[in-house]
């Protein structure tokens, strides 16, 4: 992580509070002591803070709310789900963009970025925002759980109605405490093929139903295909 935290200025604003706790102190030492003896931990660094850095906390209509970043050679930039053009489209990815077809006749992306929903107001959110190089899980319960939290709770408190998209049990978790008389908080399995294959993700609908949401209170609907 930076040592000067460069955040979007809307959000600095509402988490300035978070970084003077302890435990984003504890959080700090740990990524600096894993970096100094020789780890590679991914996103990069000026990664780490992608997903605010790409949609202001006043433009937020939608939250997808992923685990861990992918911790493969050049695939995590900061969103989840989201790997950079020319990077191969990760599994779970192929089955968004296919429910993404079965729903609204999205035709799949010939990549997988994600960052022009980001661009709309789509907080591509994961829960660790950090992950060890081939380590899926290694940066959990380190600080950036509550860190998180804050982000979803100071979203959750907003006078705006949001969209919420909660994949899998861990997101489902996530969003426990969500005002579901405000926002619309939609819940399916996992896209990752283990949970797809099993019948818990494919045809939730849940781009329509966002849009439907939207569209209902006066909000411009995403538009989902990327170029």
């Amino acid at each position: 992580m930076p040592n000067n935290i460069q955040l979007e200025k809307s959000w600095l604003r509402e988490l300035q509070s978070e970084f003077e706790q302890s435990y984003f102190t504890q959080l700090k030492s740990f990524l600096k002591q894993e970096k100094k003896i020789g780890k590679t931990i991914y996103p990069p660094g000026n990664d780490i803070f992608a997903a605010m850095n790409a949609c202001d906390f006043n433009h937020v209509k939608v939250i997808i709310i992923g685990q861990d970043p992918y911790h493969g050679s050049g695939q995590a930039n900061g969103l989840c789900f989201s790997v950079k053009k020319g990077i191969t489209i990760p599994p779970s990815l192929v089955n968004i963009y296919k429910e993404l077809k079965a729903d609204l006749s999205i035709s799949p992306a010939p990549h997988g970025d994600l960052s022009g929903w980001a661009q709309q107001g789509v907080l591509l959110l994961n829960a660790t925002l950090t992950v060890e190089q081939a380590k899926a899980g290694s940066h959990q319960n380190k600080g950036w759980e509550e860190f998180t939290d804050a982000i979803i709770e100071r979203l959750n408190n907003s006078n705006n109605p949001m969209v919420f998209m909660l994949w899998g049990g861990f997101a489902k978790r996530k969003g426990k405490k969500l005002d579901r008389k405000k926002h619309l908080v939609l819940e399916s399995g996992h896209p990752s093929p283990l949970s797809a294959n099993r019948g818990y993700w494919f045809g939730n609908r849940h781009f329509s139903k966002c849009n439907e949401f939207l569209n209902n209170n006066g909000q411009q609907p995403i538009n989902w295909s990327l170029d």
